[in-house]
This record gives C-alpha cells, sequence and structure tokens, in this order.
C-alpha cells in the first residue's frame, strides 16, 4: 500500500515543505494521552489482545456501525446480544466479512486508522479485500501471539507517556491498584466519571447509588451524605492518581439549587417520585457541584455534552449501550453555561475542558468562551470530528478567537488502543500543516511555528489536564 511520506500535507509545495519540517520536530515526541476509554484490565493483566476480530472488529463501534449501516446484522459480526441470541463465533467468518466490505471505509477517519494500523503495525502492505482476507488474517494472528505484541510492549513501543482511562465513581480502582503494585513502569492513570450516580434518570440509578454509599463508607439517605460520598471517591481517584473528571451530559445546561431545593429534588429521586424537571434541574445543578468541587481539589474537569445516545430503542434492546447509534445533538453553551462560568469562570484553581459535536459552537461560542474566561479551556475535535476534515476546521475556526494556548492540545478518546499512534499521527501532521500555512502566509515567524507545533503536541495537553511534565510557557492559571 502506498504511504507517502507527506500523507494529509498541502500540495502547495512551499506550505508542504515548512509542513514536512514541522512534522519532523515533533513526530518522535512522547504520546500524552489523557481522556480515553481503554480498558485498564489490558495492562494489569497484559494478556494476548486475542484475534484480528477481538482487536479490530467485535469491540469496537466505529467500525461495525459502518457495516450495520449497510445492513450487516451485528450477529453476523459477533456482538452479543442482551437477549441471549446466537451470533457468530467463528472469528475467520467475521473476518472475512469484514474484509468483503472493507471499501466501505475509503475516504472515512476509520479508514485512515484501520489502514495506518495495519501497514506500521501489522506490516500489511497489501489493500485488505475479500481475495487477501485469510492471508493477512494470517498475519496478524501470528503477531498477535508474540511477546511484543502484549499490551504493555505496546504501550512502550507507542513511546506513551500516560494514559488515563474512564472510571465509574463507583469503581473501587482494583486495577489500577493491581498495576501500581506490580512495579511496571506505564503510567496509568483513572478518571473520575459519575455520570451513573448524577443524572437521576440513569437506568439502575438507585443500585448506583447503593454502590456509591457501599465504596465510599457514607450513608446517602440525604443529600448531604449524597455530596459526602461523591467528594470522597473524587479523594480517593486522586490519591490513584487522577488529574481529571469527566462528565457527559445532553446538553450543557447548568443553574444554581440552594440545598434545600438540591435536597428535595434528591429524595424525591430516591423514592422514584422525580419528575423530568427534576431531572434536569438536579443534573445542571450538579455540574456547578463539581465545578465547586473541582476548584477544591484539583480536578480537571471536562465536560462531553450533545450526543442523543443509543437513538436507535430496536437496537439498545437488542445489544444495550454504545453500539453505534449516538447522534449529535444541536447545542448551545453561551446561555447554558453562564451560571457555573459566573460562579467559577473566573477561578484561577479551575480548569475546564469543553468539548462540542455542535461544530458550528466552535467560532459562535466555544472559541469566544475560551478566549476570555481564564477557567476554560476548549478541547480538541471529537468523535464525529476527530477526523481530517473536522481537524482542519478546528484550526481553521477556532484558532484566530481563542489562539493556541487556550486549547487543550490533543486526546485519542479511544476504546481501541493500537489505534493510539495513528490518532496522534493525523493530529501532528495535521497541525504541522496549518502551521506552516501561517508562515509561508507571514503570520508567524518559523520559530514560533515550531514551538506551536510541540505545544500542539505535547505541552498544551500536559498542562491542561495538570500532568507531569507540563513546563511553564505562560503566565497561566493552569501551570
Amino acid at each position: 500500500m502506498n504511504d507517502p511520506a507527506d500523507r494529509f500535507f498541502d500540495p502547495d509545495p512551499a506550505q508542504r515543505g515548512v509542513a514536512r519540517d514541522l512534522y519532523a520536530q515533533v513526530a518522535d515526541l512522547p504520546l500524552v494521552c489523557p481522556h480515553g476509554h481503554v480498558d485498564p484490565r489490558l495492562f494489569a493483566e497484559d494478556a494476548p489482545l486475542g484475534t484480528p476480530a477481538d482487536l479490530f472488529i467485535i469491540p469496537d463501534h466505529y467500525v461495525f456501525r459502518m457495516l450495520y449501516s449497510q445492513g450487516i446484522p451485528l450477529e453476523q459480526l459477533g456482538v452479543s446480544t442482551r437477549v441471549g441470541e446466537t451470533v457468530e463465533t467463528d472469528h475467520r467468518k467475521i473476518w472475512q466479512v469484514f474484509a468483503d466490505h472493507f471499501y466501505l471505509y475509503r475516504g472515512t477517519p476509520t479508514g485512515l486508522w484501520l489502514t495506518q494500523e495495519l501497514r506500521q503495525l501489522f506490516g500489511v502492505d497489501e489493500r485488505l479485500k475479500s481475495g487477501n482476507a485469510q492471508e493477512i488474517y494470517d498475519q496478524i494472528a501470528s503477531k498477535l501471539a508474540t511477546p511484543e505484541f502484549r499490551p504493555r510492549l505496546l504501550y512502550k513501543r507507542f513511546n506513551i507517556e500516560v494514559l488515563c482511562t474512564t472510571d465509574a465513581a463507583t469503581d473501587p480502582l482494583d486495577v489500577h491498584r493491581a498495576i501500581r503494585l506490580s512495579g511496571w513502569e506505564g503510567d496509568i492513570r483513572p478518571t473520575f466519571r459519575p455520570d451513573k450516580v448524577v443524572n437521576i434518570a440513569t437506568p439502575g440509578w438507585l443500585e448506583s447509588i447503593q454502590a456509591l454509599s457501599q465504596v465510599s463508607g457514607v450513608d446517602i439517605s440525604s443529600y448531604e451524605g449524597y455530596i459526602q460520598a461523591l467528594e470522597q471517591r473524587r479523594g480517593f481517584f486522586k490519591e490513584m492518581g487522577a488529574t481529571a473528571s469527566d462528565h457527559a451530559a445532553f446538553t450543557p445546561y447548568t443553574l444554581i439549587l440552594d440545598k434545600e431545593e438540591a435536597g428535595r429534588i434528591f429524595q424525591r429521586a430516591l423514592r422514584k417520585q422525580a419528575t423530568a424537571a427534576d431531572v434536569r434541574r438536579f443534573t445542571g445543578h450538579m455540574l456547578v457541584e463539581m465545578a465547586r468541587m473541582s476548584v477544591e481539589d484539583g480536578l480537571v474537569m471536562q465536560i462531553h455534552p450533545g450526543s442523543w445516545r443509543d437513538h436507535n430503542p430496536t437496537l439498545y434492546e437488542k445489544f444495550g449501550a454504545d453500539k453505534g447509534a449516538d447522534i449529535p445533538i444541536q447545542t448551545e453553551y453561551t446561555r447554558n453555561l453562564q451560571p457555573l462560568l459566573s460562579r467559577y469562570g473566573n477561578e484561577p484553581s479551575l480548569g475546564l475542558i469543553l468539548f462540542t459535536l455542535d461544530e458550528t459552537a466552535y467560532t459562535r461560542e466555544l472559541a469566544p468562551l475560551a478566549g476570555h474566561y481564564p477557567a476554560v479551556k476548549l478541547g480538541p475535535p471529537w468523535w464525529f470530528h476527530d477526523s481530517l476534515n473536522g481537524m482542519r476546521r478546528y484550526f481553521d475556526g477556532v484558532m484566530e478567537t481563542a489562539g493556541i494556548y487556550n486549547t487543550a492540545g490533543f486526546n485519542d478518546d479511544t476504546r481501541a488502543f493500537p489505534s493510539i499512534p495513528a490518532r496522534h499521527d493525523l493530529w501532528r501532521r495535521l497541525g504541522a500543516n496549518w502551521l506552516a500555512g501561517l508562515v509561508v502566509r507571514h503570520v508567524i515567524q518559523p520559530d514560533e511555528a515550531a514551538d506551536m507545533a510541540v505545544e500542539l503536541a505535547c505541552g498544551l495537553v500536559r498542562r491542561a489536564y495538570r500532568l507531569p511534565g507540563a513546563e511553564s510557557r505562560v503566565s497561566s492559571s493552569w501551570l
């Protein structure tokens, strides 16, 4: 397969030459991975990664959502059902279906990652297709069976500096503890994710509250106990190396309730009597409470709003959550975040990283918010926009208003561990290309571009997430 060294760079030779030089300065820098969904058990167990189908297809909704959109049943791809129906267990057959339809990924970000993984990680020089599917399956399987393809050695091979997972507030973090006790030098850190105990409409919320009480040792029969339990868990996560919390919200709506009103809603939720208005108000209030806790304990707060989760009810009923049916919604930030920002947006100790699935908010709201409030940083292109064109639009739409130093650099936000190098490589190449465009237009000087390229690759994300190695560069509350 063709692997041009100048892939993703501008066709203009002047810009391409500058981009090539800038990229060379950052290509081999460590990968900083502050937010993602890689299972920490990979590094605790350090077991083989399974078959090619286990690695590329069965667990990855980025991959099978495209196949499903073309009418291929998920059962045929080995995706387990909630109702115990029979699914395909022959991984060679699953791989053959994948290869038969690999053309579907042409021009997509998933296609870019998969192609680069196959080529650079597994040495696959041919384009995957029906006729060579089994040969390539064998080639990948033979490598997966070797010690060099165990998770810990891949972590080192990928040159990962730190990798943060996403963990429920009720998680005892036993797996993280096992990693630390193993003596392995890899830096794997948890991230505090309280969604299941904060959103009172979440299925199983009462069971999650009971689990929160048990793991924290705090009685949660009152709102006060609930807050105390959350604070206790955040403290424990921080002791285990966490530097951030993460909050998925349907919208970034916030408001401030007094303790009495919050307590009354909490009691109605305990009795299963909460209304839709209660749900919205309490969730909005708890985002403000989480900002208050971040001011006090220093955990960086991430907000990932704007996804209608499990939009396809038929698929959800059969297969459960996270099966590729999450769809973006239009999202408003200026009004919704004003209560939170009016109280904490000027706090130098708050780190608030905002993400969006609604690109129309970049120039209209998010870049101006990040360009004003000391607490706010703008996260990188997320999910559907973590792509060639999504990154281009981000650089063009955000940086003039916010400047790069009010952004949080890059994070890969992936479950697919082997795709991490390809995702970072795309960001570094496009960052170099964008900076090269500024150089050839005489907007910035070459030395400034070189400094900015390093910042986009590593510096910004280290400081935004308060990770080790966050060297001082500008006067900022994030140092």
